[in-house]
């Protein structure tokens, strides 16, 4: 009878256990504190249950039986696959990895958008006045929240909270503003047919870190592409510059021959007709001050800008690019080459082997010149596929030895000039910025025995070994050397194409990556993301004719259908 007892007391007080456990659950969960009441009931809840098992096992032998080690080995690997997946569940929030499929990589961030919130120098925040949270949105979102901890942003219905749409400035559903400090402004409106755009919220971002807002002078009055839209027109390159915060600006250099000193970049975009002698210097006296220039020559025109480019080691060709291959993938013909092929610089470092195309473009010949940098960015395929056409009337193209040139053919190139002695000369010595003129009227006062002309001092400034001893040509001979703390160098770019940046053609695969990437690096904000910019998603609809939809309709409910009986039928016949 005492044993039987025992038993029963073991047995009530094993029931005790799971119900002080539920206890200590439920005061820790009410309350939402793991205070030392709620903790004390789990603690002798479990301690009860295992005492009772410990009990239980001596009692019985329970841990000699078969059953029981099979059962312990089964709970054991439970346990081990429910930590396992735990682990993984742990990392996989721990350590986000995901991989994008998609042919544009749409769920993937650009490296531009990945690079620019990386840097962010203050906390940005989204405002998305919206009530439904859409999920290709929300995901877009949370990719830019993982770069980096000051990227946030918030889901507000304005009717609920219509202080902070007051604050915000929103107007109604669907309204996206972007906040950076004390400045708020919006980026586009979504709706169920548009959705949220990584173009938009990537230069709006970018427009509001940027510290400065460039001027980029565009020349006119020779033919050149029109600014707005049109034929043949550059309207969406302009917003793209525009929307990386640059302020753009028409220039003639007729009436004033020289180029404002605010111009970053200036930009000379498919001239028709030749430019006048004063216009050309004014261009070199630009680059020779540090200024940075943009050339897109289309074939078949005379800028007349050979004495410029010869200073720099670079001739146009008047021959035309061909490039067979390109006929079948971009469809505009054998006058279209097909790049895929980049140099080393910054402004092609992200392409990899991504295509960009250039309807009716020349090659550009390049000679080495001592003190300036070379680095050809557009690259044509091997001969046989691609060669410099020397008879453009003839219908049938055919590679001439004697007459064309072969592939691959150079259609870009970027150049730089470091400050030499010799431009430094133009410069004064006093100040970088009078002209080179009053150099000369100014340097023969203090050094008028040792230097009798101007001519003498030209001369001898770039070499200033022969004469370090006066006092008086020491003192005009020492500003050279803080040339090196002057800005720096000069920048070009020639395309022997311009229609890469037209219209309709922009913002087809890389072709506008290649020009905004272009005016940045001139524009010498090396600090820039210069990487591709964001891609909108491809539309991969199918229009079909009336025949094609009836021959799909009578394909899929008739002509299967009855192979598939017509195959059963077989089967049976011959089973049978």
């Amino acid at each position: 009878m005492k044993i039987v007892a025992n038993k029963k007391l073991w047995k009530y007080l094993f029931w005790l256990g799971p119900f002080l456990i539920a206890v200590g659950l439920t005061v820790g969960l009410v309350s939402e504190q793991w205070g030392l009441i709620s903790l004390a009931f789990l603690i002798v809840g479990i301690a009860i249950i295992g005492s009772w098992i410990i009990w239980q096992s001596y009692q019985t032998n329970l841990w000699k039986r078969r059953s029981t080690q099979a059962g312990t080995n089964a709970l054991v690997a439970t346990l081990a696959v429910l930590t396992i997946l735990g682990l993984i569940n742990f990392l996989g929030t721990r350590y986000h990895f995901q991989a994008d499929l998609t042919e544009n990589q749409l769920f993937t961030l650009a490296p531009q958008s990945g690079e620019l919130v990386k840097a962010l120098p203050q906390p940005v925040k989204i405002w998305v006045f919206d009530i439904n949270q859409n999920p290709q949105d929300l995901q877009l979102l949370e990719n830019y929240r993982r770069q980096s901890s000051k990227f946030n942003f918030e889901y507000v219905d304005p009717q609920a909270r219509p202080g902070i749409a007051e604050k915000i400035g929103a107007k109604d559903y669907g309204e996206v503003y972007l906040e950076y400090g004390d400045k708020k402004e919006l980026v586009q409106t979504i709706n169920q047919n548009e959705r949220l755009s990584e173009i938009r919220l990537t230069s709006r971002l970018q427009k509001l870190t940027s510290a400065t807002t460039s001027k980029i002078y565009l020349l006119q009055g020779h033919g050149e592409s029109q600014l707005s839209p049109g034929k043949g027109a550059i309207s969406q390159a302009i917003e793209g510059l525009k929307d990386k915060n640059y302020t753009t600006e028409p220039l003639s250099l007729v009436e004033n021959p020289k180029v404002p000193q605010d111009a970053a970049v200036v930009i000379v975009a498919s001239p028709k007709r030749g430019l006048f002698e004063a216009e050309v210097k004014a261009l070199q006296e630009y680059l020779n001050r540090g200024g940075s220039l943009l050339l897109m020559i289309d074939p078949n025109t005379d800028p007349k800008l050979d004495s410029l480019l010869k200073e720099w080691g670079v001739r146009l060709d008047n021959r035309l690019a061909v490039d067979v291959s390109s006929e079948n993938v971009v469809g505009l013909g054998p006058a279209a080459p097909l790049v895929t092929e980049y140099g080393q610089h910054p402004i092609t470092k992200d392409f990899r082997n991504d295509i960009s195309f250039y309807p009716i473009s020349r090659p550009l010949e390049i000679t080495s010149v001592p003190g300036i940098q070379a680095t050809p960015l557009l690259l044509t395929k091997q001969y046989p596929l691609s060669w410099a056409e020397s008879d453009l009337e003839s219908e049938k193209l055919e590679f001439n030895p004697d007459k064309d040139l072969k592939g691959p053919l150079t259609l870009g190139v970027a150049l730089t000039r470091k400050q030499t002695p010799k431009s430094t000369v133009s410069t004064p010595t006093p100040t970088p910025l009078p002209s080179p003129t009053t150099q000369n009227k100014t340097s023969p006062t203090p050094t008028p025995s040792p230097l009798p002309s101007p001519t003498t001092q030209n001369k001898t400034s770039p070499t200033p070994a022969p004469s370090p001893l006066p006092s008086p040509t020491t003192e005009n001979k020492t500003p050279p050397t803080p040339a090196s703390q002057t800005p720096t160098e000069s920048r070009l770019v020639v395309f022997g194409n311009s229609n890469f940046a037209t219209d309709g053609l922009f913002n087809r695969q890389l072709n506008g990556d290649v020009f905004l990437n272009s005016v940045t690096w001139l524009n010498q904000q090396d600090q820039q993301p210069l990487s591709i910019r964001p891609k909108e998603p491809k539309n991969r609809r199918i229009t079909l004719t009336s025949t094609q939809a009836n021959v799909l309709t009578l394909s899929s409910l008739l002509f299967l259908p009855l192979s598939g009986l017509a195959a059963a039928v077989i089967l049976w016949w011959k089973r049978r």
